[in-house]
């Protein structure tokens, strides 16, 4: 081989593409050849979400007059409660007072904010709300947590992607998408959801193994 060849082949070698993906370190090398890629590992994650309307707070300066309820642009927050997949119904979940209807199989507290958009509160099909929730495995908070991000529905059991955006914990590095479903609400109004996430773990994890 030349030395022009050997320094070539030396220096595709040592070719390291680092990128920063929230928060994580992915590497990347390639020998010209085969790339020795790692593929990515994708792991279903399940459980459904209720919310607690007590704790609904939404801006009181962009509402529609004739009833004070959110219009386009209102921002809000909420929480709930994370249960087990399966564990409630279109009605089920949380009880009048706010309290969980299934304390035994709550696994996680569950965070919303976001933006109305379509016709605000008043919207009855297509997207009602722009979102980012947090969802908050275990009773520490911030020590195993999922991300994720976009449209949310007026339908009812209409299935909506949305993209994951990080985690912390063992998802660290965490990308995918999420699928959820409005189920109805329970008794506090707040909305019932249905999670089924296609969680991809990516290099990260496979090359820190």
């Amino acid at each position: 081989m030349s030395s022009v060849r050997s320094m070539q082949w030396i220096i595709i070698l040592t070719v390291i593409l680092i990128i920063t993906a929230g928060g994580a370190v992915v590497v990347f090398a390639s020998t010209g050849e085969d790339t020795g890629a790692v593929e990515a590992e994708t792991h279903i994650l399940k459980f459904d979400v209720s919310e607690d309307m007590s704790r609904f707070v939404f801006d009181q300066s962009v509402v529609f007059e004739e009833d004070g309820m959110p219009a386009y642009g209102n921002s809000f927050i909420t929480q709930g409660y994370i249960y087990e997949y399966g564990a409630i119904d279109a009605t089920s979940g949380v009880l009048p007072n706010g309290e969980p209807e299934f304390p035994e199989k709550v696994i996680g507290e569950w965070t919303c904010r976001g933006y109305f958009v379509g016709d605000g509160a008043h919207t009855t099909s297509g997207p009602m709300v722009i979102t980012t929730q947090l969802y908050n495995f275990g009773d520490e908070l911030g020590v195993e947590t999922l991300v994720t991000e976009g449209y949310e529905l007026a339908e009812i059991d209409v299935a909506i992607t949305r993209a994951i955006t990080g985690g912390t914990g063992q998802y660290v590095g965490a990308a995918g998408e999420a699928h959820q479903t409005f189920l109805g609400f329970n008794a506090t109004e707040g909305v019932n959801l249905r999670l089924e996430i296609d969680l991809e773990t990516g290099s990260v994890l496979a090359l820190a193994k």
